[in-house]
């Protein structure tokens, strides 16, 4: 029982922290755009995107070594093995080390063609250099100084590096915004971002130290105790094709949109994308914070328990789904129109296609967070599979249909594997269980959903707003029609399940 207590108030600290730092951000970055666009101007800006896009594309040698050194941590932590956490720690520091020197000598042969990639430009070169080499070193920081922080994350404690992190970045933006504003120094701008990582790193290590004294990780131990722990490569080889599949299909959709439609077709699905990519990263920050939870509870053995709880966990995440889907379908496209316009109006069935797949992604999360709690990483044919269907059916549709087209291929691809395959891999190989148990439970969910939706609709058709008319009308309209819809939702699943009892019980139990 303190085992399950601690896991519930850890998830629920990491959850409060990640959603009062998320809308911290959120907003700050909303103010700081606009004094940097006005202050350092549009093309400073778009060069320091530009560079840490490039930056990005070296940071996918790493793609999958920490997200496996934390599956491997979770089961030493659950049984306090000091001596195995500090071994693993050490290969995982010998390995961010190897890392951090390829993407260093990646780094200084792609400075050499700096000049080639912005040859027209009213910036000098000098400030062009400095702002990459010290985005360069911040990304190094991480691989040299403070791969450590994996250990809080599969401690369940990245509340720690959230709060930490967030508050440096939030006090670097506003020392650059003060900066920006009074001085319009680029250098500085600059300056300020690699100090930030730098202090960053000390306070961190530091605390890390609080938290954990015993730890005394060394590089060169890893080295001699890499071959002691092969299943560290062996995940680590796995989830490079997961991750290096999600990377490609992410940058590719928006290529074959420009391709088979218009760089303002683009656009006006990059507006909708901005707005349902800002809901994802806040269900993520929200539920995502149950994963090393997960980790360790499977760690446990408590076979009975864990099932309960993916069920749990799977009926939560419809609800929240349900809720964001019903309202960006009702919603959205009056957002669109007050925000930047009736052109930039998507269809009705390009909104139901974005709908289908961010529905997918969203109530995905209990699947994925359990095959990674159990380390099920080895279909790599999966995301091959799914990303092939995706370029073969996007190529085809868009080719026919267009923007539709394009969008069809992730529905596809996303139904095939993610909501069929993956589902019956965590059935057959991690909770050991007949898999018309999920498809059931599904289907039931998603019945009540569109019982909730047309409950709601026979509702809300008794009140008179237009949402189009303005900004006021139109938050009325989101918090009625939100208030309406989760309520009646939440009853449905209250009253006809038992997964929702559980998880409203576990929740009142043990909240903080």
């Amino acid at each position: 029982m303190p085992q399950q207590e601690s896991r519930v108030k850890k998830s629920l600290l990491n959850a409060r922290v990640n959603l009062i730092f998320y809308f911290l951000t959120l907003i700050l970055s909303f103010f700081s755009r606009k004094i940097f666009l006005d202050t350092l101007g549009a093309d400073f800006v778009g060069l320091t995107g530009t560079l840490q896009n490039l930056l990005g594309f070296l940071n996918l040698a790493e793609l999958g070594i920490g997200s496996a050194i934390g599956y491997v941590l979770y089961k030493p932590l659950f049984e306090h093995d000091e001596e195995k956490i500090n071994e693993i720690i050490s290969v995982f520091g010998y390995l961010y080390r190897w890392i951090g020197f390829i993407i260093l000598g990646a780094g200084i042969v792609l400075a050499c063609f700096l000049p080639l990639i912005f040859p027209n430009t009213e910036f000098e070169m000098g400030v062009i250099f400095f702002a990459y080499f010290s985005f360069l070193a911040s990304s190094l920081i991480g691989y040299f100084a403070n791969y450590k922080q994996t250990l809080l994350g599969a401690d369940q404690k990245n509340y720690v590096v959230t709060a930490y992190f967030q508050t440096a970045t939030i006090i670097k933006t506003l020392i650059q915004m003060a900066s920006a504003y009074y001085t319009g120094s680029y250098y500085l701008w600059v300056a300020i971002e690699l100090t930030f990582g730098i202090i960053y790193s000390f306070i961190l290590n530091w605390k890390i130290n609080q938290v954990y004294p015993w730890l005394c990780s060394e590089v060169r131990q890893g080295k001699q105790l890499f071959k002691k722990y092969p299943e560290v490569m062996i995940k680590t080889k796995q989830l490079f094709v997961h991750k290096i599949s999600g990377f490609v299909q992410g940058q590719t959709s928006s290529f074959l949109i420009y391709a088979f439609e218009s760089l303002q077709m683009v656009a006006c699905y990059n507006n909708y994308t901005i707005i349902i990519d800002k809901l994802a990263a806040f269900v993520n920050n929200f539920i995502g914070s149950v994963g090393a939870g997960i980790g360790n509870l499977i760690a446990e053995g408590n076979t009975k328990k864990i099932r309960e709880i993916f069920f749990e966990l799977l009926v939560f995440r419809f609800w929240i789904a349900g809720i964001l889907v019903f309202l960006l379908y009702s919603l959205v496209s009056d957002f669109i129109v007050l925000w930047v316009g009736t052109q930039y109006v998507l269809p009705e069935f390009v909104v139901i296609l974005l709908l289908i797949n961010f529905f997918i992604g969203l109530t995905r999360g209990a699947v994925d967070q359990f095959l990674y709690g159990y380390g099920l990483f080895y279909d790599t044919w999966a995301p091959i599979v799914e990303s092939s269907l995706f370029i073969i059916v996007a190529i085809w549709g868009g080719s026919l249909l267009g923007l539709k087209g394009v969008l069809f291929g992730g529905t596809v691809s996303l139904i095939i594997i993610v909501s069929i395959w993956k589902p019956y891999f965590l059935f057959t190989k991690g909770l050991k269980i007949p898999i018309i148990h999920y498809w059931f439970s599904w289907a039931y969910y998603v019945l009540l959903m569109i019982l909730s939706f047309v409950l709601t609709n026979l509702i809300v058709a008794f009140i008179k707003n237009d949402p189009q008319e303005n900004w006021a009308k139109w938050i009325l309209y989101a918090i009625i029609m939100c208030g309406i819809y989760s309520v009646i939702y939440f009853i449905c699943l209250y009253v006809f399940t038992k997964s929702m009892k559980r998880f409203i019980k576990r929740f009142l139990r043990y909240r903080v």
